[in-house]
């Protein structure tokens, strides 16, 4: 008998933000959308993702020279504010605190939403521990569960190391907004200088356990991820109640991909990555110079390409659930 099997398919849906290559669109501006030069602040989570944005850009328009700051989410945002930078790249969208200091500068900011980016917690390759649920990711992060012995018996992995990126980080305010729930962070819980330098500290501790934007690891193209990717091992998550050893999924593609209700009740066997967050990148020009024509690029079919290359979800797709015959 033939049974219908189930798949998720990523389907690139193709538009583009069109910038003009103007330059007198406001006062004192020589760049234009494609030439000139422009400072870029970027959340260091996503340097990557973003380094390659800059790599193809750079090769179409040769005359545009997009310098790339990577800095924790905090820094970005101030840069971004205080005029430092013309662009910012974010995991977030602006407070009403921010948006109250563009009303102030007579500033109207664009905010386009450019990707879906997962978190992957990453362990030590000797760590059993590699399906966790939400509800013991919680427990680990505040300090509930400080041992590994209290998440599976694993004795002899002793305490529970917490690992983030970088102070003030991107990853650490998401842990606490929507997996802590505001709820304080475990003692045991440090700062990496980088991201290499968690995924190393990760690679050379069995007790640790880290949190790094899934870019990092994700494109098998770059021989520097597949690096990373060899020192560690990702770990699998589910939200669900009971879960039985399919239900754990990582931070790839097609699970990012954000599955209506409607699909989630027709196929059960399908669910959301539960660490899953959207990208933004924000313009705070007031003319139409090389910041905006980046922006554009980047929210445009080309920059949606290299997302889905990487190992990331493009904003501008779509999923949808094919079925076909499984005999």
């Amino acid at each position: 008998m033939v049974k219908p099997a189930h798949f998720l398919t990523v389907l690139a849906g193709g538009w583009l933000l069109l910038a003009g290559c103007q330059s007198n669109n406001g006062a004192g501006g020589t760049d234009t959308a494609t030439s000139g030069n422009v400072a870029v602040a970027v959340d260091e989570t996503f340097a990557p993702i973003l380094q390659a944005q800059v790599d193809t850009f750079s090769k179409l328009y040769p005359e545009a020279h997009v310098k790339l700051r990577f800095e924790p989410e905090e820094n970005v945002m101030v840069d971004l504010l205080n005029d430092k930078v013309k662009v910012a790249v974010v995991a977030r969208e602006l407070n009403a605190e921010e948006i109250a200091s563009f009303v102030k500068q007579t500033i109207v900011p664009r905010t386009t939403r450019i990707g879906i980016d997962g978190l992957a917690i990453v362990l030590h390759p000797s760590n059993p521990d590699s399906l966790l649920t939400i509800n013991q990711l919680r427990d680990i992060f505040t300090g509930k569960n400080k041992t590994w012995s209290q998440v599976s018996n694993q004795k002899k992995l002793g305490d529970i190391n917490v690992v983030f990126d970088a102070n003030r980080s991107s990853t650490a305010r998401f842990v606490r907004d929507s997996l802590t729930k505001g709820a304080p962070l475990t003692t045991r819980v440090f700062a990496a200088s980088s991201n290499p330098a968690l995924l190393d500290y990760v690679a050379n501790h069995p007790n640790a356990i880290g949190v790094i934007g899934v870019n990092w690891i994700s494109d098998h193209d770059d021989p520097a991820a597949m690096k990373f990717l060899q020192k560690v091992r990702v770990a699998s998550i589910t939200a669900r109640p009971n879960p039985q050893p399919d239900d754990y999924i990582q931070p790839y593609q097609v699970n990012l991909a954000q599955k209506t209700p409607e699909q989630l009740a027709k196929y059960p066997e399908l669910q959301n990555y539960p660490l899953r967050r959207n990208l933004y990148i924000i313009s705070r020009e007031a003319r139409t110079g090389l910041g905006s024509g980046f922006a554009s690029f980047v929210a445009g079919k080309n920059g949606q390409l290299i997302f889905q290359k990487s190992g990331l979800l493009p904003a501008q797709m779509q999923a949808r659930v094919v079925t076909t015959p499984k005999r």
